[in-house]
C-alpha cells in the first residue's frame, strides 16, 4: 500500500486503522448492515480528518438495491461530509438511472447495487456520465480479474473487494498481476472534462482492499 499499488477501505465497524500516506476510501458500512447512524458516522470521519487528503471519497449512507431511498437518505448528508473536508460520494443503487438527482452535490460515484444491475448497461452509462463531470468512479465487490476488467472498461478509477483478505500471501501476487494486466488494455475513453485533481487515477494504479 505504501508503494501506491493498493489502497484500503475503512468503515466505522471494521476497526481498520488508516495509515498515513496510504490512499483510502471511507465507507459507511450500510452494505453489511453496520451503519452506525449519521451523527456517529460523521464523528468517525472527523476523528480521521488528518488523513482526508489521501481519501478518494467518503460515502453517504445508502439503502441496498433502492436508488430512491438511497438518494433520500444521502442527499442531506453529502454536504455534511464535504464540510468535514472529504470528497463526498453517492452510492449508486438499482434504478438510479430513472431518477433526477443533483450531481453537483457529490464528488464520486460508488457503483453498488445488485450484481446484475452493477454489471449492466445502466451502471456503465452512469459511470460514463460521472466521468464526464469529473467525478471519481468506484466499483464495489470486485473479486476477480473478469470483474476488474469490466470495471476498467467502464472507466472506473478504483475498486474494492475481499479477495485479498482470503489468503493474502497467496492472493497478493495474483492481485498485483491483475493490475499489471490492466496496463496492457486500451485506456477508457477520456471524459469530456478532466477529473478535478489527482484523486481520480486509473484503476490499474489503485485498487482498494479491506
Amino acid at each position: 500500500m505504501r508503494a501506491g499499488r493498493l489502497g484500503m477501505i475503512a468503515t466505522p465497524a471494521s476497526g481498520n486503522r488508516v495509515e498515513a500516506g496510504v490512499a483510502w476510501i471511507a465507507d459507511n458500512g450500510a452494505y453489511t448492515g453496520r451503519f452506525p447512524g449519521v451523527d456517529r458516522y460523521l464523528t468517525w470521519l472527523t476523528a480521521r480528518a488528518v488523513h482526508h487528503g489521501q481519501c478518494a471519497f467518503a460515502t453517504a449512507p445508502d439503502v441496498l438495491g433502492d436508488a430512491a431511498a438511497t438518494w433520500a437518505r444521502s442527499r442531506p448528508v453529502l454536504p455534511r461530509i464535504r464540510a468535514l473536508g472529504y470528497p463526498a460520494a453517492l452510492v449508486a443503487q438499482d434504478g438510479l438511472e430513472h431518477l433526477s438527482i443533483d450531481w453537483n452535490l457529490f464528488d464520486g460515484l460508488f457503483l453498488g447495487g445488485s450484481t446484475a444491475w452493477k454489471l449492466g448497461p445502466a451502471a456503465a452509462q452512469l459511470a460514463t456520465h460521472a466521468r464526464s463531470l469529473g467525478l471519481h468512479v468506484h466499483v464495489g465487490r470486485v473479486n476477480s480479474l473478469r470483474r476488474l476488467r469490466h470495471a476498467a472498461s467502464i472507466g472506473a478509477h478504483s475498486a474494492d473487494g475481499t479477495y485479498l483478505a482470503y489468503g493474502p500471501n497467496r492472493n497478493l501476487p495474483r492481485l498485483l498481476s491483475w493490475l499489471e494486466h490492466l496496463h496492457t488494455l486500451p485506456a477508457p475513453q477520456p471524459p469530456r472534462q478532466s477529473p478535478p485533481n489527482d484523486r481520480a487515477q486509473h484503476i490499474s494504479d489503485w485498487s482498494t482492499t479491506p
